[in-house]
């Protein structure tokens, strides 16, 4: 039976990138995104062209029953999930207080607590029985330090942190690794920040601060240590660590 990777989130950057280092090594790279198909099967043909095997399916994970069936699915037909990586995105912009909605403000919840939440009850039940397995769950510096406008974002990824410390308190002991990643930079990525900024001032950021200047956080270099991570030895795991590039402050530096 194939070792699978299940990528929540598989996107351009961070999620595609590491579901084909995983592929490389291997794996099966179940990707899963919310809209794009051209964009994915874009993905599970590198991955192919390359020499690894992958599946691409389009996963709206806010609707109830999505996840459960996706992981469901991909044991029964795929594999055992060795390694999931869950990297939703919450982020609905920088709003007042007064220009976030209860909807709005729900909809970060539901991205980044709750279906994380669902993932965790869907999977890590299994990966016990088994003995083994990890959670990798890409996180922000919103986790950690709540900015003016990001009532939502904060809230929620804050409760993303506190949820894999609350898992790795109970499975930790079981075998089952979690990971809470926290990502402390701009990553240089087309279909996130990319699309935020839009084309022209993409293209001017990674002139100022990507490419030579390595100041934004580069996935290809990222899926490494999210690799590295999912193959630690049980007697020194990692479940916590900011990535940034080396330009950058850290959160805990900021003024």
């Amino acid at each position: 039976m194939k070792k699978v990777c299940l990528v929540i989130g598989a996107g351009a950057g961070i999620g595609g990138t590491v579901g084909k280092r995983f592929a490389a090594d291997g794996y099966h790279a179940v990707l899963a995104r919310r809209s794009d198909e051209a964009g994915l099967q874009r993905l599970v043909t590198d991955i192919e062209d390359a020499g690894g095997s992958a599946t691409g399916c389009l996963v709206n994970a806010i609707e109830e029953g999505a996840i459960e069936d996706l992981v469901a699915n991909t044991e029964a037909n795929i594999g055992p999930i060795e390694v999931v990586l869950f990297n939703l995105g919450a982020q609905i912009g920088n709003r007042s207080l007064e220009d976030t909605s209860y909807k709005a403000f729900e909809t970060g919840w539901r991205l980044a607590t709750f279906a994380l939440f669902r993932v965790a009850s869907s999977v890590l039940p299994a990966m016990e029985t088994r003995g083994r397995g990890t959670l990798l769950v890409t996180s922000a510096t919103a986790a950690v330090r709540g900015n003016e406008g990001q009532h939502s974002h904060a809230a929620a990824m804050g409760g993303r942190r506190m949820l894999c410390q609350t898992l790795n308190a109970e499975y930790a002991p079981r075998g089952v690794h979690v990971a809470h990643i926290l990502i402390d930079g701009a990553v240089d990525a087309p279909d996130t920040l990319g699309k935020m900024l839009g084309p022209e001032n993409f293209a001017k950021l990674r002139a100022a601060r990507g490419e030579a200047h390595d100041g934004l956080l580069v996935p290809e270099h990222m899926a490494e240590t999210y690799f590295h991570i999912a193959h630690q030895h049980r007697s020194a795991w990692t479940h916590e660590l900011d990535l940034r590039a080396h330009s950058d402050l850290a959160w805990w530096n900021h003024r």
